[in-house]
């Protein structure tokens, strides 16, 4: 199997990275979904492709402390994670948006951030400047005071990045962040992960591979579970041809390397 070598590979120790993996195993229920996995992810924003079910939100879940790891290891911010330790520490560091997410119907924006705020054990005295940073970058300043019934999907999932990002996480976990933003909404939640990735780790599973090559330092691709390319957008490029199916030379590639896998595996 050819893949790009990333910088991952090198890594001298499992500190120098704020996600390790090695051998990875999460269950989905009874499924295995993902299988094996060995990933380090450092400073940046990384692009996180698969088709349906190859095990990007299990893995997703797991980075967030919501699903324990089945087997191998796994650790955040330079603490392992799994059995029954005290998962506390980590948890503040991490900032996650799952695909759905709850809220009180009757919260305001900023409620709805204060409320997260506080359940990341926050500082009570940084928690307004820090709501109030956080409703600003995501472009909802003018519905702080807006009950969370009253907005669109796309303000919605606006509100979801706000909770995610207002104790600035050395960690930043989305999963389909960009679902119900219209296009110029996305352009400039483009630029917010790149403001983002200068100084934490920031993790986007999205179906969007436009969005990863614009936005993203690295491309990690999953199928079945497993990892199968990790390497610059300009690597995914690259593994393409006129030959696979695309609209772009970015899907190409990415159409090229899932096809090198599953003719892998079926042998």
């Amino acid at each position: 199997m050819m893949r790009a070598v990333s910088a991952a590979e090198t890594a001298p120790t499992t500190h120098a990275w704020a996600v390790h993996a090695e051998g990875l195993r999460v269950r989905a229920g009874r499924h295995l979904a993902v299988d094996g996995l060995d990933l380090a992810l450092g400073t940046g924003v990384h692009g996180l492709l698969g088709p349906n079910g190859a095990g990007k939100t299990t893995l997703m879940r797991a980075l967030a402390t919501v699903l324990r790891p089945a087997g191998g290891r796994l650790t955040l911010l330079g603490r392992e994670v799994g059995g029954r330790g005290d998962l506390r520490e980590v948890r503040r560091g991490l900032g996650y948006l799952p695909q759905q997410f709850g809220f009180y119907p009757r919260f305001t924006v900023r409620e709805f951030v204060e409320y997260m705020a506080w359940l990341k054990e926050m500082p009570k005295a940084a928690v307004p400047g820090a709501v109030q940073r956080a409703i600003d970058r995501v472009g909802l300043t003018a519905k702080a005071d807006a009950r969370m019934k009253t907005l669109s999907g796309g303000m919605l999932r606006r509100a979801g990045i706000a909770q995610a990002v207002v104790n600035d996480p050395a960690v930043l976990l989305l999963d389909e962040p960009t679902v119900g933003l219209d296009p110029e909404q996305r352009l400039d939640f483009r630029e917010l992960l790149r403001d983002l990735g200068t100084d934490s780790c920031v993790l986007v599973s999205t179906h969007l591979v436009e969005d990863v090559v614009a936005a993203c330092s690295e491309v990690v691709l999953l199928n079945e579970g497993k990892l199968v390319h990790q390497g610059t957008p300009a690597s995914l490029v690259e593994a393409g041809g006129d030959g696979h199916a695309g609209d772009s030379p970015a899907e190409r590639g990415y159409s090229a390397i899932l096809r090198r896998h599953r003719a892998e595996a079926a042998r």
